[in-house]
């Protein structure tokens, strides 16, 4: 699956949080992912650690609720929220 492929970092992960303005606690009941391994995540820096599920579900949360991440291609790496479809 592309997800493992994704080099997704904690810094990438509270600005995700942030253009979705959730806490630590939404992207704990987004993702499924624990309250406290979500801290514990995030109180590193550098690469998401952990394990491979862990991280797939964290991004994956976060890839539903509208965050593009943006691959290292030169430019750094970053994301951006995706436009909405107005119905």
């Amino acid at each position: 699956m592309g997800l493992s492929i994704l080099k997704v970092s904690i810094r990438q992960i509270k600005a995700a949080r942030a253009l979705l303005n959730w806490s630590q606690d939404d992207l704990a009941t987004h993702s499924g992912v624990s309250l406290p391994t979500i801290k514990r995540l995030e109180s590193s820096d550098g690469s998401v650690g952990g394990r491979v599920e862990t991280r797939e579900a964290i991004i994956a949360a976060l890839q539903k609720g509208g965050i593009v991440f943006i691959p290292e291609n030169g430019g750094g790496a970053g994301l951006r929220l995706a436009k909405r479809l107005s119905n």
